[in-house]
């Protein structure tokens, strides 16, 4: 029996899966949460002076923005951490 998926694009199979956007999105917030976390990590930003510069509650928003595992992060708080650490956020289609 030949192999459907043989030759194919992996973006096509998480298509096929109905998972694709729920892939990306997880792939493009690790990244995110990596960048956070290194950029605070060269300015010897704690988490308790990046949610005072972010103007946050508590730490534990600070934490789901760095959980790797929640995609659930909005704009507004992508724009008040790129703020924080002195950087501006793009965010485009392409």
């Amino acid at each position: 029996m030949k192999n459907k998926h043989v030759g194919s694009q992996f973006d096509d199979f998480l298509k096929e899966e109905g998972i694709l956007e729920e892939a990306q999105a997880g792939a493009i917030k690790r990244v995110l949460a990596y960048q956070i976390q290194q950029i605070m990590k060269e300015k010897n930003f704690t988490k308790k002076s990046m949610t005072e510069r972010m103007h946050m509650k508590s730490r534990t928003q600070l934490d789901r923005l760095l959980d790797p595992q929640n995609v659930s992060v909005t704009l507004l708080t992508l724009e008040k951490a790129a703020n924080a650490l002195g950087k501006r956020l793009k965010v485009q289609f392409i």
